[in-house]
This record gives C-alpha cells, sequence and structure tokens, in this order.
C-alpha cells in the first residue's frame, strides 16, 4: 500500500524525522512548515493524509484542521495531529476541529505507520466512491448531492459491546446523551444482532472476559452486512499491541481507559459521519447506476438496459432449451399527439403506455422503452402464441380505454404490436429483434392498431 502523505511541522527536525520513517514504508511525503502551505498543497488535490503538528506560530493545527474540514475539496482526507499536548480536552478540541486521531510525540514507528496505514485503507474506499459519484454527476446523471451530516454525528444507534457492568453502565451513561444505546454482554449474540440490525458504530471492549475481543472484530469485517460497520474498540492502557493488531484488522478507532467523557462522544461522532458520508456515497453511486440504465420518463429499463441483458437471456433460454419471445410496440399516430397537442402531453400519452405495459407483464418479463414511441417486452419461457395473447391484451386494453390527459380530457389511443419467437438452437438475439421489427412494420402497413406475428 502506497500513499501521498503530507507532513506539516515547524520545527525542520520533527519533519525530517516523520519523513525518513514513511519513506522507508515507500510512501511519498510532501512536507510544509506552515499552515498556509499545508492549505494550498491539499487544495490541489496532491494529499492522501495529513500529519500536523499542533503548536505552530501564526496559523495552529487546529485552525489548518478546521479549514480543511470546512473545504468540500478537502473534507474527506483523513487528518492525524502530531503533538507533544496528551490532555484529554486537547484531544476532544482536535476531534471536534475534525481530526481523525491524534499521536503523542515521541512517536512509535509502529503506531504511526499502523494508523497511517489504517487511515489510508478507508481513504481510498471513500475516493472510489467519490470517483463514482463525481462521474455520474459529471455525466448528468445525478444531481449534486448533498453531503453534510445535518446532526453533527449525533442522534445514531450505538453497539455497546462489553460484560463488565462498572464499565458498560459508564459508556451508556456517555453515549446516551447524544445516541440511542444497545448493550450485548455476550459477544456471539452481539455478532448476530449487528448483522440483524442497522447499527451506526460498535464500542467493543478490549477486556471480555471469556472472550477475544479482536475476533470479534475480525469477524464483524467479515460480514458483509457489518463489514463497514465503524468499529471502536476501548483498551486499557498496556494494551498498545493489542491496539495496532485492532487498527491492522480493520478497526476504524480506539479509546483508551479511563474513559473521558468528551473524547468518547466526539470519537463516535467522528466515526457516525464518515459513515453517513459514504452512505450517501453509495446511495449516489447506486442511483446513477440506476439512471444510467432506466428510462426517465416512464421508469422502464431503457436501450442500453436492453441491449446489454438480452444476449444474456436468449444464451439462457437456449441452454435450457426453452422458448423465449419478443413483443415490439409502437403508438400508432403519435407524431400527431404532439403536433395537436403539445410534448407536454405526448409525454403523458408515454408515461400511461408504460403503465399498461407494466400492468399486463410478468415480473419475469423485461420491459424497455426502446426509443421514442417505442416499446419492447423480451418474454422468457414463453412460446408464440402466449406471447400473442399478451400482445393482443396490451392492445385491447390500450384500445379500449381513452387516456386521461392533464386529469381530465380523454384522448384516443392505439398501438401496433409485433411479436417473434425464438426459431431452434441457430437463431440469434439479432434475427429474433428483426422479426418482431419487420412483424410491427408489417401491422403499421396493415392499418395500425393489431398485432401482427413474423414467421421465422
Amino acid at each position: 500500500m502506497t500513499a501521498r502523505i503530507l507532513v506539516v511541522d515547524d520545527i525542520q527536525a520533527n519533519v525530517k524525522l516523520l519523513e525518513a520513517r514513511l519513506m522507508a514504508e515507500y510512501f511519498q511525503v510532501l512536507t510544509a512548515t506552515n499552515g498556509r502551505d499545508a492549505l494550498q498543497i491539499c487544495d490541489n488535490g496532491q494529499v492522501d493524509l495529513v500529519l500536523l503538528d499542533v503548536m505552530m506560530p501564526e496559523m495552529d493545527g487546529f485552525e489548518v484542521c478546521t479549514r480543511l474540514k470546512s473545504n468540500p475539496k478537502t473534507a474527506h482526507l483523513p487528518i492525524v495531529m502530531v503533538t507533544a499536548l496528551d490532555q484529554p480536552q486537547d484531544r476532544v478540541r482536535g476531534l471536534e476541529a475534525g481530526a481523525d486521531d491524534f499521536l503523542t510525540k515521541p512517536v512509535s514507528d509502529l503506531a504511526l505507520i499502523t494508523r497511517v496505514k489504517s487511515l489510508v485503507r478507508l481513504k481510498m474506499l471513500t475516493d472510489e466512491l467519490r470517483l463514482r459519484a463525481n462521474t455520474g454527476r459529471d455525466l448528468g446523471l445525478e444531481p449534486m448531492l448533498d453531503l453534510k451530516d445535518e446532526t453533527g454525528g449525533r442522534k445514531a444507534k450505538i453497539l455497546v459491546v462489553d460484560d463488565r457492568p462498572s464499565s458498560y453502565e459508564r459508556i451508556v451513561k456517555y453515549l446516551a446523551t447524544e445516541h440511542t444505546v444497545a448493550v450485548i454482554p455476550d459477544p456471539q449474540e452481539a455478532l448476530f444482532r449487528a448483522a440483524d440490525e442497522e447499527f451506526d458504530a460498535a464500542v467493543i471492549s478490549m477486556s471480555l472476559s471469556n472472550f477475544d475481543a479482536l475476533r470479534l472484530c475480525s469477524q464483524l469485517r467479515s460480514l458483509e452486512r457489518t463489514r463497514v460497520l465503524p468499529l471502536l474498540v476501548i483498551a486499557e492502557n498496556d494494551q498498545e499491541a493489542g491496539v495496532i493488531r485492532a487498527l491492522d484488522l480493520g478497526v476504524n478507532d480506539y479509546i483508551r481507559r479511563p474513559i473521558d467523557r468528551n473524547e468518547m462522544l466526539a470519537r463516535v461522532r467522528t466515526q457516525v459521519k464518515r459513515k453517513r458520508y459514504n452512505e450517501k456515497l453509495r446511495d449516489s453511486v447506486q442511483a446513477t447506476i440506476e439512471m444510467a440504465v432506466t428510462d426517465g420518463l416512464t421508469g422502464l429499463n431503457n436501450r442500453r438496459y436492453f441491449d446489454t441483458h438480452l444476449q444474456g437471456m436468449f444464451e439462457k433460454a437456449i441452454g435450457r432449451k426453452k422458448p423465449i419471445s419478443i413483443i415490439m410496440c409502437d403508438i400508432d399516430h403519435f407524431k400527431a399527439v404532439n403536433d395537436m397537442h403539445g410534448h407536454d402531453v405526448g409525454d403523458e400519452v408515454i408515461r400511461e403506455f408504460a403503465r399498461r405495459i407494466r400492468k399486463n407483464v410478468r415480473n419475469m418479463d423485461l420491459a424497455c422503452r426502446y426509443g421514442g414511441e417505442e416499446f419492447v417486452v423480451v418474454m422468457p419461457d414463453t412460446d408464440v402464441a402466449l406471447a400473442r395473447i399478451v400482445a393482443e391484451r396490451i392492445r385491447s386494453e390500450v384500445a379500449a380505454h381513452p387516456f386521461i390527459i392533464s386529469g381530465k380530457a380523454t384522448l384516443p389511443v392505439t398501438v401496433s404490436l409485433g411479436v417473434s419467437c425464438i426459431d431452434g438452437e441457430h437463431d440469434t438475439p439479432e434475427k429474433l429483434l428483426k422479426r418482431a421489427d419487420v412483424a410491427l412494420y408489417q401491422a403499421k402497413r396493415s392499418g395500425r392498431n393489431m398485432v401482427y406475428t413474423e414467421a421465422a
């Protein structure tokens, strides 16, 4: 794993020391000796993680962190504050400014590299989601997404795994001021609950009596339902090696005992905010995918989706020695509808026609808007006789019930349909589609408002 790390410190010796440690692990290292230069480097998009000194002249690390997190271009950057300050209030101030973690000088090599690798791994996931979401927006498939968490990381559902009442009662007391908390002392039960319920974060004690807490963390990371659930471990001061191992397993953060109330709340907020940010990115990516294969006017699948899936459906029919049929539909005299009533009415007609197609086909059938006023339905496990019955049902439904336009006026509409069916194992999807198209043309030429079947 490699990444670009920005080291910010006004003391050159500290910069050189961190630079040497990181380069020994094959990280690319950039350096800055003041906050202004650090902001400029980050704004140019050259950085994957920032190691930020707190005590600097002109602009201290807290202000630099706040500015980075308030800038949409850099808000997703992981920031680790490296400082001689070791009081809980200092850590809370940094966490509230947006820092992801604190490392106290002198920093051990193992703690530094483990923490950097852990945060870089999380950023890579976010970067991939951001890239996909931005690509969708650039293509006009998805509007700009508001990624702000208006709750500030509060009002979350938190799972606490701890089997010591004296410990978990204090944790619940702290967290319940901002979140809903579920305490489950039994690690195996906690694993099942985490997989079944929608938690926003899990807080796990590393001092469980009869169970290895790291194994629970590993199990949570291995399950698909909990793979991205933020995990925070609570560690004793002598569990440094366990904390480093936990971070290596994918745990997001840790809290040392004795637990400081404000620090715990700040760390949980940070993880909840990041989870919600990534969830919005995932939703944006999913919406982009759906928009790429969905016709925006009708909600049916579009031509792109049809072209991609016809081949697979055809091959499946061949392999199973089952029939597959295609119905092609075209709204009659649709140009006249647009010319006489306007394109808004034309859009209403297309939407209503799509609704009637959906009403008359099965869930297993693939109904698509092929282009303009033309639609296509692919019907697996359907021979030509049954496909013709369905096509006739669509035709009669449209002809018998005029379309209601703008909530009151009625407009008579008819449709022509062409039907074709697979013709043996030497047939092709292209030939099947062509025969349906020819049948549709015959229906149009023969007077419209009819179903025509094209022989192979």
